[in-house]
């Protein structure tokens, strides 16, 4: 279980101020979808309309969506609508017939990054554009080791749960995947995160080839949202991705988190530090909740692969998610959604700051653009992780009609990502919503 749903999870001694409908509701999904699912919330919410920063549900009542990075766009973005809605009423079929639509698209998102990624293969989830990405640089290098941080999240087909630790302890993890540290903002000073992250990648790299394996790529989710949100300082990411290419690997950024104008300050995570990555992973909000991911390749990674493997993949990249991910692009662009991120994320974060600043239970605030985090701690001294603090906090938002969640190894920090719509008006409401939390603490 990821550490986010463990101080926002389903509490049944919650359950009797449910509806009765609602309760009957958890019985039946539990009977038919098993027990590996998970509920947000103590007490769970039965959602039925979105529409912008907004979530309803069955009685009409409206939350704030302050958590969803799917519909990043915000929820039903009627552009994007449209465009699915009338691709998929004239052609929906694959990538082995010619389509202009498709085509287009890919032109478009490589547009926004480095001209040495010259290619984009598409998927339907970020799980399969990072299993693919790992195929690939492992297939380029002929190599098999893999490096990640202790709380990565890569997704969930057997090749990436192996390199997502935060699925937990029961995923097997062989020796050809090493954990090191993420960045830490409360205890590695600013100055000292690129060459603290770059000698625990060396380190690594070291005892995987005791072990007789040779290092092929190093991937990071270049925000580093699961290990508990770190963006800063921008560039600190730079000499640890020199490192694993020194070494005879790949660097693999993952923007399923970061990418597509979140952080405000660029379009993708990566170029706030300065990279070019030999590989670059999307997902969620790609299609604004529509189900398409990708990889984007260096020509000459993927040329060898291409030759041998050849690549199919029955509903990635279709006509209608390149109709979707297209109308992304230019909401993005005709709405001004990076700039969006950039000023309504610095009234939050500054928001947050003086709500917080004296605070002896808030160790940490920081973040960039459109995604936030807190860190809970029992005091200011010791900055020891308080998972009861922020599993208050999200509940009583729940309750209040704000949504977020809690991540990192402790479950102690929220998480705070609105969809990129996000106004000063909704930002307000939250920050009220926030205030009201810390108080009843």
């Amino acid at each position: 279980m990821k550490r986010e749903t463990m101080v926002n999870a389903f509490d049944p001694e919650q359950a009797a101020g449910l509806d009765p409908d609602d309760l009957s509701l958890i019985e039946r999904r539990g009977r038919v979808l098993g027990p590996a699912y998970r509920l947000f919330y103590q007490e769970p919410l039965h959602i039925t309309k979105g529409e912008g920063v907004w979530l309803y549900d069955g009685s009409g009542r409206k939350y704030l969506d302050a958590y969803n990075n799917v519909a990043s766009l915000g929820h039903c973005h009627p552009k994007v609508v449209e465009a699915v809605t009338r691709q998929l009423g004239t052609l929906n079929t694959h990538t082995r017939y010619l389509h202009e639509g498709i085509v287009t698209y890919a032109e478009s998102l490589l547009a926004t990054m480095p001209e040495s990624l010259g290619h984009v293969m598409f998927t339907c989830t970020g799980s399969e554009a990072n299993d693919l990405a790992l195929r690939v640089a492992r297939s380029y290098t002929g190599r098999q080791g893999v490096i990640v941080t202790k709380l990565a999240y890569h997704g969930l087909t057997e090749a990436v749960a192996e390199i997502s630790p935060s699925l937990g302890d029961f995923v097997p993890r062989g020796p050809r995947v090493r954990l090191i540290p993420a960045p830490n903002a409360l205890f590695v000073p600013p100055a000292e995160q690129g060459a603290k992250l770059a000698a625990d990648l060396a380190q690594a790299i070291a005892e995987m080839r005791a072990g007789g394996i040779e290092p092929a790529a190093f991937i990071v989710d270049t925000i580093f949202s699961s290990d508990g949100l770190y963006p800063d300082p921008a560039g600190f990411l730079k000499p640890a991705a020199d490192l694993i290419r020194a070494e005879g690997g790949l660097f693999i950024a993952d923007e399923v988190q970061p990418g597509f104008a979140r952080t405000g300050e660029a379009f993708w995570g990566f170029q706030r530090h300065g990279l070019s990555p030999d590989l670059v992973t999307m997902g969620k909000p790609m299609g604004n909740g529509f189900p398409m991911a990708g990889v984007a390749i260096r020509p000459e990674i993927v040329s060898e692969f291409g030759a041998k493997a050849r690549y199919f993949n029955t509903f990635g990249g279709n006509p209608v998610a390149a109709a979707a991910g297209l109308a992304v692009l230019q909401v993005i662009r005709d709405e001004g959604l990076q700039e969006n991120a950039r000023e309504v994320g610095g009234f939050l974060k500054q928001g947050l700051a003086d709500l917080t600043a004296e605070r002896e239970d808030i160790g940490h605030l920081r973040g960039a653009g459109l995604f936030l985090a807190v860190e809970c701690v029992t005091e200011r001294e010791t900055n020891a992780p308080n998972a009861a603090l922020a599993g208050h906090i999200v509940n009583h938002l729940r309750r209040n009609g704000v949504l977020i969640s809690a991540t990192g190894p402790g479950a102690n920090i929220l998480k705070i990502r609105p969809p990129l719509v996000l106004g000063r008006a909704e930002a307000q409401i939250f920050l009220d919503a926030v205030e009201m939390a810390l108080a009843a603490a």
